[in-house]
């Protein structure tokens, strides 16, 4: 697995980078790098990582985070699966924060743009009308050249900046606490935890990956994540088993078997705990509403 921190995406005759990325699926690598981001999926569903935040995605998710707040857009399983005819399609927009010039923060006409930037430092999510005009934007971006790409780009971050649409993802007080000495051991944790969810995992075989003790693991996860490693497994086996609710192939039990849970009786619990409702009332309401 390539070792992803600190990447930098910025060639030095570059004020900032627009991509499309079209593959199989996204980076798979927990990762943080020093520009900040704006990353809009068109095609593709999954689990979304930032800072301590997961929630899954899917298309239309558009996301504007500062540097170096870790994040990762995860595809779901049947992405990596050898005979998958699934793809992933996005437009991602690397920018560092002098991108304008070194003066820019101190100037009157960009405050506004500064305050932008400062909130997101804990990750913005883009909903609602907003979400749709600043889509539209960043396709258009990727075809603009010289001023007008700049243009474009200012035009984005003032619409992001005005609109009462936009929600911050992680909470407050959230660091990034690791270190580039550290290479990719959160990386790796995330890696396995997304591929073996479904199986029992044991906080020792997980720490042992990385070459720590269970304790010492425990609260090198706790000070990186702001949870325990009990809770984020949980947290990732119950987005899964949100997904399945909404398919009506499968009952209760199945969901809860799929989903990593031993029995029924523990999904159930650990599913209101964290949903506010039983798995059972949250498959209803789904239904319901698409009705």
């Amino acid at each position: 697995m390539k070792k992803a921190f600190q990447k930098s995406r910025i060639p030095e005759q570059s004020a900032f980078v627009v991509k499309e990325l079209i593959a199989p699926n996204f980076d798979k690598n927990w990762h943080f790098h020093p520009e900040y981001q704006l990353f809009l999926v068109i095609e593709g569903r999954g689990t979304r990582f930032v800072g301590d935040d997961m929630r899954s995605f899917k298309p239309n998710d558009l996301v504007f985070t500062g540097p170096n707040l870790p994040h990762l857009w995860r595809n779901d399983q049947e992405y990596f699966e050898k005979d998958s005819q699934l793809m992933t399609r996005g437009i991602v927009v690397y920018f560092p924060e002098g991108f304008l010039g070194k003066d820019m923060g101190e100037k009157d006409e960009f405050e506004e743009l500064q305050n932008l930037l400062k909130r997101a430092s804990l990750g913005l999510e883009v909903t609602g009308e907003t979400n749709t005009l600043v889509r539209e934007r960043m396709i258009q971006l990727v075809q603009k050249k010289g001023l007008e790409r700049i243009i474009g780009l200012l035009e984005i971050l003032l619409l992001i900046s005005r609109s009462n649409e936009v929600k911050t993802i992680v909470q407050a007080g959230y660091t990034n606490a690791n270190k580039e000495s550290e290479k990719d051991r959160m990386s790796r944790v995330h890696e396995f935890v997304m591929d073996h969810f479904q199986q029992d995992i044991k906080q020792e075989e997980v720490a042992s990956l990385i070459n720590m003790t269970s304790s010492s693991f425990s609260r090198y996860f706790k000070s990186r994540m702001n949870k325990s490693f009990s809770d984020f497994l949980s947290e990732v086996r119950i987005s899964h088993a949100c997904k399945l609710l909404h398919s009506e192939n499968l009952n209760i039990s199945e969901v809860s078997y799929d989903s990593g849970f031993n029995t029924l009786s523990n999904f159930n619990r650990q599913f209101k705990e964290r949903m506010g409702m039983t798995p059972k009332t949250y498959k209803q309401d789904f239904q319901t509403r698409f009705e």
